[in-house]
């Protein structure tokens, strides 16, 4: 009886099939087998490391031991396993062998066969979120797992308009990545732009989000972050029922929101969850602790240097008296100071979390007081830089925390440079910069500029979630009613 697929195999297909099999064999995991049954004997091939044994040994063995089967076609359907296909295609062999497949033929030299599905799955449980954890709101975070990690979501957005696009990325690693949105809200030319650059990526492997978000931004020399990653499941379906586009990648814990406005960056999920008073007083209070973060080692240098006049008399006598046993210029106090803080945060973050801590601390107490006793720094610039280092902290997104530690040191150059006009110069590069920056080709600095007014609604401050009926404009939304105003004026109270 014939048991190939279509046609008669020629030389050439069997070639490709023996020299594939003859490939996977030189790998130690591996296994390739002749189980002589009775009714009719048959080869098995899988890779041990990536099959589910159980899953083999119990849908997969029995029927095949337990029935005459004498074509491809009755295998398929006597195995009690869904994902069952019949092919003679090497490439799809290749590519299933390598997912977890297991591969069922009669001869060691017949090119159809039978592909089973069994994936050995081992991923971690849904857990607390680590880096955006919340007093108020969910306490669910991403996995490693593309699968769980749509359950999650699609447990909070239950409808049939989210759509996810998949992609196999990277030469080695065949990464799946999955692009999210809501079709009839995200506008139609932020979905083609994220799957035009995720189709034009040519690279070896994607190991994390990470990896998507430096290959399509905007910009690749900016260190704006132009994308933000996200741990939360509620943050991605709230972004999403906004309009926004949402990219995942197998093997990684955090997804990519995109486009977005620099004010985002700023905004912890958490705003949210309490009343919009409280929300507008943190986000007033992060804003506030960036600027202050960036420019308060500078501006020090700049008045010590060179306008000292601007100081008040009785500030100048402290001033004086701290620095009067100081050899080092204000520049260099600066920098010495700025670059210990970040040596102890690197050293605090590479350790393990206890000892990272304790370095952290004692460190930072010990190596303070040691620079103002030995006199190579006064004690009000030691406090000026702790103060900007906790204020670097209040940022919600943490590349946007990175990108506020390495804006100082531009701008402490420019202040010894030229002062406060140095400063002044330095400020008026960072706005052209950003100005000029965007995120899936939207406007970074939006609703600053071009300006907005309904979009400050949610961006410095947040108001009640009655007066936002309306999607940003920022996104370009085919949808851009939250909910009709209307409606909602009409609704009244059980006593009215």
């Amino acid at each position: 009886m014939k048991r190939w697929l279509f046609k008669k195999p020629d030389e050439k297909e069997i070639s490709e099939h023996v020299s594939l099999i003859d490939h996977c064999k030189k790998s130690g995991d591996f296994v390739y087998f002749y189980s002589s049954r009775p009714q009719q004997p048959y080869w098995i091939a899988y890779f041990s490391s990536i099959v589910d044994e159980e899953i083999l040994h119990r849908d997969i063995l029995p029927p095949l031991h337990q029935t005459a089967l004498t074509s491809l076609a009755e295998i398929k359907a006597a195995l009690p396993i869904q994902n069952v296909q019949i092919t003679s295609d090497c490439q799809t062999i290749e590519n299933a062998l390598l997912r977890g497949s297991v591969l069922i033929q009669f001869h060691e030299k017949d090119t159809a066969c039978v592909l089973v599905r069994a994936p050995m799955i081992k991923a971690r449980d849904v857990t607390i979120p680590e880096e955006e954890y919340s007093v108020v709101g969910p306490k669910e975070a991403f996995v490693e797992s593309l699968t769980t990690n749509l359950n999650l979501i699609r447990s909070r957005l239950p409808i049939s308009e989210l759509q996810v696009k998949e992609y196999i990325i990277g030469s080695l690693s065949k990464t799946k990545v999955a692009v999210l949105y809501i079709e009839g809200i995200t506008n139609d030319e932020n979905v083609q732009t994220a799957c035009q650059r995720l189709e034009s990526l040519d690279y070896h492997q994607i190991l994390d989000s990470s990896f998507i978000s430096q290959l399509i931004e905007d910009n690749k020399n900016s260190i704006f972050p132009q994308f933000i990653d996200t741990e939360r499941p509620d943050r991605v379906a709230g972004v999403l029922a906004e309009g926004s586009v949402v990219i995942m990648v197998d093997g990684s814990s955090h997804a990519i929101i995109g486009p977005i406005s620099i004010m985002e960056l700023f905004n912890a999920f958490e705003d949210y969850f309490v009343n919009w008073q409280m929300a507008s007083a943190f986000r007033l209070i992060r804003v506030f602790a960036v600027a202050f973060s960036i420019m308060v080692t500078p501006v020090y240098v700049a008045v010590l240097t060179y306008h000292y006049q601007l100081i008040p008399k009785d500030l100048l006598v402290t001033l004086v008296s701290s620095r009067r046993n100081i050899p080092l210029p204000p520049i260099l106090e600066a920098v010495i100071l700025e670059l210990t803080i970040e040596l102890l945060r690197e050293a605090g973050a590479r350790l393990p979390t206890k000892v990272g801590q304790t370095i952290g601390i004692v460190g930072g107490i010990v190596i303070g007081t040691a620079a103002v006793d030995a006199g190579l720094t006064s004690n009000v610039l030691l406090i000026l830089v702790a103060l900007a280092a906790l204020a670097s902290f209040t940022t919600p997104v943490y590349r946007m925390g990175n990108t506020i530690r390495l804006l100082r040191f531009p701008f402490l150059l420019m202040a010894d440079l030229w002062g406060l006009l140095g400063i002044a110069i330095a400020f008026l590069f960072l706005m052209t910069h950003l100005l000029k920056l965007t995120s899936l080709g939207r406007p970074y600095l939006e609703p600053i500029f071009p300006p907005n007014i309904r979009d400050l609604k949610d961006a410095f401050v947040r108001l009640p979630f009655s007066t936002q009926s309306k999607r940003p404009d920022f996104l370009q939304t085919k949808n851009p009613v939250r909910f009709p105003v209307k409606k909602r004026d009409k609704v009244k109270d059980i006593d009215e």
